[in-house]
């Protein structure tokens, strides 16, 4: 017995160090992925199918929205920019305490307003994610919280500025809710018992876009207001994300991923955009496939014009 705890103890220290060295490597893998991503900010013309290549750059940047006064507002790491169309330079947008923001944010009706989804500290349930909904004015400032409940995820404005839909967790379902912009009482819309997510507002005032799990693929559908007459709109094999009304209320634009993905909508996978009129329910596609997902277009990106999007593809070199 007198030799062998220092064998036990080498053993467990050429062990300890081999584990070291797997861990030092697993972080150096992640963090040169981060540090060799780019991120391409494009804008499409739906009718020509011309893509522009606005910025190309070393940053992990996700979920445009098109400002009318000509800018982009895009998170990166938890912060907000703006990006000027005009002369491409970015620029960190002040949200006061938060910090921690996901890529769920958007513009109110009338361009004044932001909502955001950012991390809320003061959260103390026992839930992997803390995200709440938050406004604050477009021009930067404190965000003042709207959802007390955690996750809450923004999706959607009602075009009378009066309410927000967003995609929340409660009770380890995630279902669509919507919230006076003055904040109070969260209402339930659906209650199936899969994922409902993305709630985009048509800008009649009708009808609610989301994606639904609840056939066991992912979806499109819409809803009225209110949470009645759901109706399923996309049957294909692909996985159908984040349906945004176009502003002349024409057509919607969504993300397609050509694998089924199940509940998921993940950053690095083979994606599309497509398109549907409304009118007759036909769909084509805007762009070949490309290296995307999570962060292409997970909020409303409309020109005011309803003439182009804006997305971001990505490469990792």
């Amino acid at each position: 017995m007198k030799h062998v705890l220092p064998l036990a103890v080498r053993a467990a220290k050429k062990c300890l160090h081999l584990i070291c060295i797997l861990l030092f490597f697993t972080i150096a893998a992640k963090a040169q992925i981060k540090k060799d991503t780019i991120s391409y900010i494009q804008v499409l013309d739906i009718t020509t199918g011309k893509i522009d290549t606005l910025l190309a750059v070393h940053q992990h940047f996700e979920a445009p929205n098109w400002h009318p006064d000509g800018y982009l507002l895009l998170n990166s790491y938890g912060k907000l920019y703006t990006f000027n169309l005009v002369t491409k330079s970015v620029n960190l947008l002040n949200t006061g305490f938060a910090n921690e923001c996901n890529n769920d944010h958007g513009f109110s009706p009338d361009k004044k307003w932001l909502a955001i989804s950012n991390n809320n500290r003061k959260d103390t349930s026992n839930k992997p994610y803390h995200s709440a909904v938050y406004i604050l004015p477009v021009t930067g400032g404190e965000p003042k919280l709207l959802t007390m409940k955690s996750p809450s995820y923004w999706h959607g404005w009602s075009m009378d500025g009066k309410t927000l839909a967003y995609c929340a967790e409660r009770n380890n379902n995630y279902d669509i809710y919507t919230i006076s912009v003055d904040g109070g009482e969260e209402k339930r819309l659906t209650t199936t018992d899969s994922l409902d997510d993305g709630p985009d507002y048509s800008t009649d005032g009708k009808y609610i876009y989301f994606n639904s799990y609840r056939t066991r693929h992912m979806q499109i559908w819409r809803m009225h207001t209110d949470g009645s007459n759901p109706e399923q709109l996309t049957f294909d094999d692909n996985s159908n994300w984040f349906a945004h009304p176009s502003p002349d209320n024409k057509s919607i634009v969504y993300i397609a991923y050509i694998t089924d993905e199940k509940q998921s909508h993940l950053f690095g996978k083979q994606v599309k955009l497509r398109l549907m009129n409304l009118a007759d329910k036909t769909i084509r596609d805007l762009t070949p496939v490309f290296f995307g997902g999570q962060g292409t277009i997970n909020v409303p990106s409309w020109s005011a014009d309803s003439k182009k999007i804006a997305f971001v593809s990505y490469s990792i070199q």
